[in-house]
Formats: structure tokens, sequence, C-alpha cells
């Protein structure tokens, strides 16, 4: 299943290029009061929103997905977490070029571990990236994120791809500096999610998809998510035996090498396999 959340806070279900509006879906959700939860309801009640939206999609209004204006699919993510330099030729250009490392220790991501994104940084797709500092060189990176579905605390890699609500493209828009990666990377619109949430029983090998993004029509990133240095499970795994993974956390697995300047004006393209694809304006 293809979940959306599109124009003012409507659920979608998309079905090749079209959206049917089950918004109504949302009613089975509990009703939330202060203090409210520190995870995504409808993540943590997929199972019962999924099946109000089977029931509602037959009779469901439809309108074409180029004409909506996407969200991330995920609307409350307790923690964004983010796996640097995750794949091997990224961790050599990282540790090469200058302007990307700026005298910042890069190192293995088993030495270096995880870092965290805030939360006010995420957007959709239609929202578009805004330049925070022009005077200094801002990067895309394309990455396969993974969507937390129920909680995750010191689980067993042979668990692990249990607690994987979906799937989704992201972007990890990031100013290049001498700061700490979670101060450059948590700028607003500096997490941009999309087009849609695809569900982990539709993607059956998320270890091999093949991704790629391009600036202006020009090719920057290309890879396939085989090439992870640390696979899904292992990151599950590596990030619940710090903290806990609740439902609707956003795991970003990391970016391949070919990271470039972005600039007002750009747009950014991004597709992979099984998950569809985005456009992405900056400003």
């Amino acid at each position: 299943m293809k979940l959306c959340r599109f124009n003012d806070n409507r659920l979608g279900l998309v079905e090749g290029d079209r959206v049917k509006d089950v918004t109504a879906a949302l009613d089975v959700l509990p009703a939330a009061h202060y203090p409210l939860p520190t995870h995504d309801l409808l993540i943590a009640h997929l199972p019962e929103v999924r099946a109000a939206v089977e029931k509602l999609s037959a009779g469901a209004s439809s309108l074409a997905l180029a004409d909506c204006k996407l969200l991330s699919p995920v609307a409350n993510p307790g923690k964004i977490v983010a796996a640097p330099v995750n794949y091997k030729k990224h961790l050599i250009e990282a540790q090469t070029d200058p302007e990307l490392h700026h005298q910042n220790q890069i190192a293995e991501i088993q030495r270096v571990g995880l870092f965290l994104k805030a939360t006010s940084s995420l957007i959709g797709a239609s929202q578009g990236i805004v330049v925070r500092h022009p005077d200094r060189r801002t990067d895309h990176e394309i990455e396969l994120v993974a969507i937390i579905g129920t909680k995750a605390n010191k689980v067993s890699r042979e668990d692990a791809m249990k607690h994987i609500a979906g799937y989704c493209i992201g972007l990890d828009i990031t100013v290049r500096g001498p700061e700490e990666r979670s101060l450059r990377k948590s700028i607003d619109t500096y997490s941009v999610m999309g087009p849609y949430m695809v569900t982990a029983d539709e993607v059956k090998n998320p270890d091999n998809l093949a991704f790629e993004l391009t600036v202006n029509g020009e090719t920057r990133q290309k890879a396939n998510t085989n090439d992870l240095i640390i696979g899904i499970a292992d990151l599950i795994v590596f990030a619940s035996a710090y903290y806990t993974l609740m439902p609707g956390d956003l795991l970003m697995t990391g970016t391949p090498e070919g990271v470039g300047p972005i600039k007002p004006g750009d747009v950014i393209d991004a597709r992979i396999d099984q998950l569809g694809a985005i456009k992405v304006q900056v400003s």
C-alpha cells in the first residue's frame, strides 16, 4: 500500500498516477490529549488505518497525484535518526575533499556512530528547500528512509526488519562547515521526505534498490542500497542499542558518493526503485 499526506493534511491512497482521498480512515485513531504522545499515531495504528483505507477505497474520490501538494508521509516522528558516511565511496569522497570535511574527523560509521536531526527540519517534497546560508556551500544527499512501525529497544538482527512500517525517499540537505553534523543538517526544510510511504510488505528486498538524484537534469548521485556499509537491519540494531525507536521514527540510511552543491533556483529530482520519485524546488 502507498499512503501519502497531501494538501491540508489529507490522507491519500496512491494508485498509479491517482490519489484516492481516504482521510476518513483517520477516524480510527484514538483521541490524543495533553501530554501528547511522543510517537506518530498513524504509524502506531497502521494496521487499523490500512483496514479502514481498504473499506473506503472503492468509493473514494480521486485526483491526479501531480496536482497534490505532497507533505511528509509521517507527520510526527519523534526522532530522525541518520547514518553518516554509510557508503564506502562517499567515505573516501568525504575524507579527501576539504570542502566536505572542513578539518572534521571523517571516520567509519562503526566508529562515529549515528546522529539525530531536528524534527523541525522535516518537510514534504512539494514544500521546497529554502537555503538558509547562501554564503556557504549547501549540498544534496539522497537516502533510503526506513519508517519505524513498532517500538524497538535493543532488538536482535533477526527481529529488526519486523519493526519497519514502510519506506520513502529522503533528502538529507547539508550546509558544509566545521560545526557538528546535527547542527548543519537540522536547518528548517533540510529533511525532505516523500513522495509517500510504501508499506514494508510491498518492498521485498530493500537492500537491493537502485536510486538516482539529478540537479537541473544532471545526474549527481546514482547507486544501489546493496552498497551500504551497514545494512538496514544492522542499522536498527545499532540505533536501538542506544535509544528506543518508536512508531514513526525515521531512519535515514546514508548517502553514496556524488554529493554536490545546490543553490536557489535549482530543481532536484530523486527516485528510488519501488518508492517513486520526487521533484523538489530550491529557493
